[in-house]
């Protein structure tokens, strides 16, 4: 029998911010500022869900934290995704947007993959190695975001995007080869969620914020809280990493295609119910969910570093109390980390401009050079 959660080990990983974009919100309505507040919150209690998800890996295991935690692993990364693909809509292959990527996904990447190497050596393994083609834990979303984004103009030209990715994707969990140590899988398996938000209108987040939507959502929770339940046992998380193949997994061929399209749709369905509870203005949470990119990198040094100190082994944390207490504690630092002074101190870091680095362009009456 499979183990019922396979915690994500340092080299492989799973979950995760986007660089904030304008959107427009429902029919012909913006905000003064010009942002669509929901997005934001949105991306706020996304995050809060990935760090409270992280901080249940390394405890013991009980049933309904199994539950709870396969749960919310089904739909909080292609919540992520979908938004972040519904922000690059507008996205165009220009040297001024690919120079931003660059700096505001692959730079951040290299930096923290360097810091979380030390940071393994010093906490855990000294003998870790430093591997850009491998990333750390969570930092797998940035190459799979980079990429993405690069790809927004195939997903706008051909017919049926969403039915391609999904294809590429069920494919991908029969193809051992793309299991090595760059996030392929991931890059594959999540990949319609991202072409899924590109296809999305302000209509469609409308919707599902409906008070009938809403109302309906709190029994599909429950039904969904359930069937996690009655999975636990019979079958290993990995699944929901999206991050192996069916025969890494040690699973028929057949598997694979089949829990993408399952996943998929399961994903969509709690998706939904997730963002009907959003709040659509600004609130307390707005500003955070513009720095939800600093609580994702951030976190991972808090939650591994109290892993590596023992802190997870005292009795305490088998109990009840104990669970509920490792999720507010999740939640509170992970909220820290979102706040607009982390923003301001460590802007350098994972916003640079790094114009010393660009190369100019020379403009249309400069003369060239022979």
């Amino acid at each position: 029998m499979p183990s019922p959660r396979t915690s994500e080990q340092p080299r492989p990983g799973t979950a995760a911010a986007t660089a904030p974009a304008t959107a427009a919100p429902e029919a012909g309505k913006r905000p003064a500022d010009g942002r669509d507040h929901f997005f934001d919150n949105a991306k706020y209690l996304a995050i809060v869900l990935v760090a409270i998800g992280h901080a249940w890996e390394p405890l013991p295991e009980g049933r309904l934290v199994e539950a709870a935690y396969t749960l919310i692993y089904v739909f909080h990364m292609p919540v992520f995704i979908l938004i972040a693909g519904y922000l690059s809509r507008n996205f165009e292959l220009r040297p001024d947007r690919v120079w931003k990527l660059v700096t505001s996904l692959l730079v951040p990447y290299v930096i923290f993959e360097v810091l979380y190497t030390v940071f393994q050596r010093v906490m855990r393994d000294p003998d870790y190695s430093l591997s850009l083609l491998s990333p750390y834990w969570l930092l797998w979303f940035l190459p799979a975001l980079f990429f993405w984004r690069l790809s927004t103009p195939v997903w706008q030209a051909v017919r049926a995007p969403v039915l391609v990715s999904l294809a590429i994707a069920a494919v991908a969990t029969v193809s051992p080869a793309a299991d090595g140590s760059l996030p392929v899988q991931r890059i594959l398996q999540f990949l319609p969620f991202y072409v899924l938000g590109l296809r999305l209108g302000p209509q469609h987040f409308a919707f599902v914020r409906r008070t009938w939507v809403r109302v309906v959502s709190v029994p599909v929770f429950a039904l969904g809280l359930l069937v996690a339940y009655w999975l636990v046992p019979r079958t290993a998380t990995s699944w929901f990493f999206r991050k192996n193949s069916a025969q890494e997994m040690d699973t028929p061929e057949w598997t694979g295609p089949t829990a993408t399209l399952l996943l998929f749709v399961a994903a969509i369905v709690l998706g939904a119910c997730f963002l009907a509870w959003v709040p659509k203005g600004r609130t307390w949470m707005t500003a955070l969910g513009t720095c939800t990119l600093y609580g994702y990198l951030l976190h991972g040094f808090v939650i591994r570093g109290l892993r590596y100190d023992g802190f997870y082994d005292r009795p305490f944390f088998n109990t009840t109390l104990g669970t509920v207490a490792v999720t507010a504690g999740a939640a509170l630092i992970v909220t820290l980390l979102c706040t607009p002074p982390v923003r301001r101190l460590l802007r350098p870091v994972l916003e640079p401009r790094m114009e010393w680095a660009r190369q100019r362009t020379a403009s249309p009456s400069s003369p060239s050079r022979s």
